[in-house]
């Protein structure tokens, strides 16, 4: 009796965390063009001390970048997506292996964050896609 009392009258399940409007690829976006930005500023700039301050913000900014993207793979992508959208996976594990040690944080090679970019926009047009579904 006493697991009848405790048992949910209504059961509801969610598609994410909280009502639908909170994800957006552009936070990603946002970051990765930040860290290209930065990029250009320190090839653009020969002093050592904002070129390390360039560094080391533009490394924070692709961490960010890694994190946005791992909050929409994570939290808003699921299984049904998947399944629609077969190369979500190998997409998100190129994005994210562009904003860390392979692209952003460990170059200065703004076409690194071309690609970056790129795979961003790709999530995009899939997560936009899933939205008007």
């Amino acid at each position: 009796m006493f697991a009848r009392l405790l048992r949910p009258g209504h059961v509801a399940s969610a598609h994410c965390d909280l009502p639908c409007g909170i994800y957006d690829p552009a936070q990603a976006r946002i970051e990765a063009e930040s860290v290209k930005a930065i990029m250009q500023k320190y090839a653009d700039n020969d002093d050592p001390v904002f070129r390390t301050r360039a560094l080391i913000i533009k490394e924070q900014r692709a961490e960010l970048v890694k994190h946005h993207l791992w909050v929409l793979w994570t939290d808003y992508f699921k299984p049904p997506h998947l399944e629609q959208y077969p190369q979500l996976h190998q997409l998100f594990w190129e994005a994210t292996k562009l904003a860390g040690a392979a692209g952003g944080k460990g170059t200065v090679d703004g076409s690194k964050a071309d690609e970056l970019l790129a795979k961003i926009e790709e999530i995009s047009k899939i997560f936009w896609e899933t939205k008007a579904a």
